[in-house]
């Protein structure tokens, strides 16, 4: 099971997903955005609670403002979870959250946002290049490091459910911007050849915006 919730200000995909034996009811969260600026705190809690789903982590593909907003509330409801996210995207959250979350924030105009994007919890757990995610629960999850996005965007990969999560790198037919700072247009490639080359076509792409559940196959970029 993978359940698609719109949250935050520009309607992220944040993404529950089951985890093993269904009657288990367990589930990790990725890239939750709900927040009180976008009216939508209780987004995602209220979807676990009504469906009496039991989260273990959140996972996060990369650590812009977007991403990351609803965090602090979710672990604040939810003590007993991890929270996932790779070394070099870990200081958007944490004690110097705010500032690398302004350096983005800036260039949009959209200042207004950083109070809601401060402050967040540190992270608990990295992502690593090529790491395993959930093995214990009988449905692994493989970790891609795919930089160009944010230099430390990942992709999360489950070979037995044919999933791809691929965050803000690779959309439909497109892929993540690279002009806000620690974007790099020649990785991005890199990562999205290396997408294409180790990802079976029939694999469905859950991105961090916009359409979601395509196949791999269908969305040929390169």
């Amino acid at each position: 099971m993978i359940t698609l919730i719109h949250t935050g200000p520009l309607g992220t995909n944040s993404l529950v997903v089951s985890l093993g034996n269904p009657s288990e009811r367990k589930v990790f969260i990725v890239d939750p955005a709900c927040c009180d600026f976008s009216h939508d705190s209780c987004a995602i809690s209220r979807y676990l609670e009504e469906n009496a789903l039991v989260p273990q982590a959140i996972v996060l593909t990369h650590g812009h403002f977007d991403h990351v907003a609803g965090i602090s509330f979710l672990m604040d409801r939810y003590p007993h979870m991890r929270l996932y996210i790779h070394a070099a995207d870990a200081s958007f959250i944490g004690p110097e959250g705010a500032d690398r979350q302004a350096r983005q924030l800036s260039p949009m105009g959209f200042m207004e946002f950083l109070p809601f994007v401060s402050g967040l919890c540190p992270a608990t757990d990295f992502l690593t290049d090529g790491g395993s995610l959930f093995a214990e629960y009988g449905s692994p999850w493989r970790v891609l490091h795919t930089p160009g996005h944010t230099e430390g965007s990942c992709v999360l990969y489950s070979e037995q459910e044919k999933i791809l999560v691929s965050g803000d790198t690779l959309f439909y037919r497109s892929w993540g911007r690279t002009d806000l700072p620690g974007g790099d247009e020649a990785q991005i490639m890199h990562s999205l050849r290396r997408i294409y080359e180790e990802i079976p076509g029939g694999t469905k792409v859950y991105p961090g915006h916009d359409m979601a559940g395509f196949l791999l196959a269908e969305s040929p970029i390169l």
